[in-house]
């Protein structure tokens, strides 16, 4: 794969990746692999794709999201935690060469619904 075909994805955990749970529940050993997303995943690293895990998730629960996105099958280049838990909007420029090229795309996906519905073509994934 070319460096211009290489995206970065930034990706939610909790009702995207893995069935929502509220904080004080998660366990590094039981969870819910929602459908289709480590597949994906595994397409995306695969294809030499940069993954950012995004999470609301505390800095103090690092250690166990490390251990259960491992041991659900999840691999990443990096983890930003603490953040927002309402709209996350991406801002980037356009590629100089291409102005008419939108760098900053999105795909929303409905809580707890997995990856097999959405319009992944859309965003050149």
């Amino acid at each position: 794969m070319s460096e211009k075909n290489v995206k970065t994805i930034f990706c939610d955990i909790d009702g995207t990746l893995l069935r929502q749970v509220d904080f004080n529940e998660l366990n590094e050993n039981n969870f819910e692999v929602l459908p289709g997303a480590i597949e994906k995943f595994r397409k995306w690293i695969e294809a030499g794709h940069h993954i950012v895990i995004t999470t609301a998730r505390p800095e103090s629960l690092r250690g166990l999201t490390i251990r259960q996105l491992g041991n659900a099958g999840f691999q990443c280049h990096q983890m930003v935690m603490g953040i927002g838990r309402e709209e996350r909007i991406l801002i980037n420029n356009n590629s100089s060469k291409d102005e008419e090229r939108n760098r900053a795309l999105s795909v929303s996906v409905k809580r707890d619904a997995g990856f097999n519905d959405s319009n992944w073509e859309e965003v050149g994934l």
